[in-house]
């Protein structure tokens, strides 16, 4: 089944879309397909409804593929490494490994591929969990830089986003020492560096845009 998703893929948007999506996964099907191309903006909110929606999904024996993705999204699964939670790869092995699906009866080695396939499963849940985890920090992080430089949501996530990649950190660490430094702790030079370039042109690009 293949679902359309367009537009924000945020706090506001998740609370509308959460009850229409697990009513899709509800649904007799093996794997739903989700077309995110035409989502121009997603946080840690839409990234969070993501892997509800994937644990929702997984509960049923079913599978969550991103078939598409705009840059907005592409981007949040790199830095929060969740990308191949939402592979089609990851659906077509589990397909391969199960001979009953397959038509196929028992042959050497599916002992093999079964006890692979539950641990890649074991590896997909960690993963899963450790990025939910992971979001209140991120949220937290981002309303400090809403409260210390009156910036937008949108505006603090872009801050976030650009110091991530250009300091080569990921983004739950650096939401780590952001925290960490409102609570007393340092702060690396050049991660300062960063926050204060990265703030400045936001500012510049929203005074430019006014």
């Amino acid at each position: 089944m293949s679902v359309l998703v367009r537009g924000q893929l945020d706090l506001h948007a998740g609370q509308r879309l959460r009850s229409g999506l697990r009513h899709t996964v509800s649904r007799p099907t093996r794997a739903i397909d989700l077309d995110l191309s035409g989502v121009r903006f997603c946080d840690c909110s839409g990234l969070n409804l993501l892997l509800s929606l994937r644990q929702w999904a997984l509960e049923q024996g079913k599978a969550i593929v991103i078939s598409a993705s705009s840059p907005a999204v592409e981007r949040i699964l790199d830095l929060t490494g969740t990308r191949d939670l939402f592979s089609a790869e990851g659906l077509e092995e589990e397909r391969v490994a199960d001979p009953i699906a397959r038509g196929a009866g028992p042959r050497d080695g599916d002992a093999v591929a079964c006890e692979e396939s539950e641990q890649e499963l074991r590896v997909e849940v960690a993963q899963l969990r450790r990025a939910m985890q992971t979001r209140p920090t991120i949220d937290l992080a981002r309303g400090i830089l809403m409260s210390s430089f009156r910036l937008s949501p949108e505006a603090a996530w872009e801050v976030l986003v650009t110091i991530s990649q250009n300091t080569n950190t990921k983004l739950y660490r650096l939401a780590e020492d952001l925290v960490g430094a409102v609570q007393g702790g340092g702060l690396p030079e050049a991660v300062q560096e960063q926050v204060a370039a990265a703030v400045a042109r936001m500012t510049d690009t929203a005074q430019r845009g006014g």
